[in-house]
């Protein structure tokens, strides 16, 4: 194996690590988020305006919170999926022998 290969198994190793803490924390996230939300749901006041309008506050300010990160979740994706081509297209040393 020569050193290229093993930089690449190396951090081939390393992304699949990130992507199971990734994953980790997010359903963390996701799980406290969601019994927030349903708190919130639960114990609102849905004839009093002043709850109304928090709750619709909530939403408009964590809307474009959740949008913006999905849309850096995805660039930096992209990204990494460009340098892994690129690494791709680097030509692999002869054996010796």
């Amino acid at each position: 194996m020569t050193d290229l290969e093993k930089m690449r198994a190396n951090a081939l190793a390393k992304i699949d690590a990130a992507e199971r803490w990734f994953k980790t924390a997010l359903f963390g996230a996701v799980l406290f988020e969601g019994l927030f939300t349903a708190g919130i749901v639960w114990f609102i006041d849905w004839r009093d305006p002043l709850h109304l309008l928090i709750a619709c506050c909530t939403g408009v300010i964590y809307m474009p919170i959740v949008l913006g990160l999905v849309a850096l979740g995805a660039h930096v994706n992209r990204c990494t999926l460009r340098v892994l081509a690129r690494l791709d297209d680097v030509p692999r040393e002869n054996p010796p022998g």
